[in-house]
């Protein structure tokens, strides 16, 4: 009897411990946001939201390293860091909303957001510094806001699919949503 006793507070243990993450069947289906299955719309929106960090960091920066009359390389260089920054703060401005406490939000915006973000900033600046003539377009000039709708889409299409796989994993976005309730 002592035994069955254990067991089940055993089972029960786990199934709290599943349904603290967002995977109360114990496989981490739960809410579609764990191990197993990923929808195209789930990752498409966890790519929108990483996207809108990185095009405010990115034309912030480029806007910032025009206005200091800096060159290609420290403008990109601090375009590349503002999009990480407002990347991460967009996803820590939605967990802290949820009540979780500040270092717990950094370490799942960081696990959340770092290779998406990655990606995205090598795509879109890879497509940037190799389009004729685009790195020495200017702000008023419509190749810049071409390029840069061009390199942004392009970043999106590439990390999609990237993103739909951490968040078939339990990675990534999927990290995110268990403080969404």
């Amino acid at each position: 009897m002592e035994h069955a006793h254990a067991h089940h507070e055993h089972d029960a243990h786990h199934q709290h411990h599943d349904s603290d993450h967002g995977t109360g069947d114990g496989h981490g289906t739960g809410h579609g946001y764990g191990h197993g299955k990923a929808s195209w719309a789930m990752a498409a929106k966890a790519t929108l939201h990483c996207l809108t960090g990185c095009a405010i960091g990115e034309v912030l920066g480029m806007v910032i390293g025009t206005a200091l009359g800096w060159g290609n390389v420290p403008t990109m260089i601090l375009a590349i860091v503002l999009a990480f920054f407002f990347g991460y703060a967009l996803t820590l401005r939605g967990i802290l909303a949820a009540g979780v406490d500040l270092r717990t939000a950094v370490r799942v915006a960081l696990a959340a957001d770092t290779l998406s973000i990655a990606v995205m900033e090598l795509i879109d600046n890879g497509v940037i510094a190799l389009w004729p003539g685009a790195m020495d377009a200017h702000l008023a000039d419509a190749l810049f806001w071409i390029v840069l709708a061009i390199s942004l889409a392009l970043a999106f299409v590439v990390t999609t699919p990237v993103n739909k796989w951490l968040i078939g994993r339990g990675k990534g976005h999927a990290v995110v949503h268990r403080y969404h309730r």
